[in-house]
């Protein structure tokens, strides 16, 4: 389990550093603001990347959520008494785990056609959350039944 959560930690911070980036006016993946909101946003009619707040709110987030996974494989100390720690880890799963489904409804499709977002998100970004909140609930059952 120390292997998962460190590799589960390692694509977090990853992506945290990314959210990061693009709080900083980091334009990757694509040319200008409004391709890289084409790419890594997509609703519809998006011309602008995601302000800074919300940028460093989820490369927060992403940090915390790293932090859970290392706890989880036992790989760090937890600085968090139990109640934090175990609704927070169900809550990640949660949310990853939802955000996996969510990518291949119609509903979702309809919110997010721009290109090449929709197809990024049916081929990676989908299939990263649920395997994120795969791990999640991996760490988690093992975690508390420990």
């Amino acid at each position: 389990m120390t292997a998962l959560a460190v590799a589960l930690a390692c694509v977090l911070l990853v992506l945290a550093g990314l959210h990061a980036y693009w709080g900083l006016g980091g334009i990757w993946p694509g040319n200008d603001a409004a391709s890289c909101a084409r790419t890594v946003a997509g609703f519809q009619g998006v011309d602008a990347m995601p302000g800074p707040i919300a940028s460093f709110a989820v490369a927060a987030a992403l940090c915390f959520s790293a932090t859970v996974a290392l706890v989880l494989g036992g790989v760090i100390a937890s600085p968090f008494p139990f109640f934090v720690l175990g609704p927070a880890a169900l809550f990640i799963t949660l949310v990853f785990l939802g955000r996996g489904v969510v990518g291949f409804t119609p509903a979702w499709r309809r919110l997010t056609p721009e290109m090449p977002f929709a197809r990024l998100d049916r081929f990676y970004y989908s299939p990263l959350c649920l395997l994120i909140g795969a791990a999640f609930f991996t760490l988690g059952i093992r975690g508390f039944s420990a």
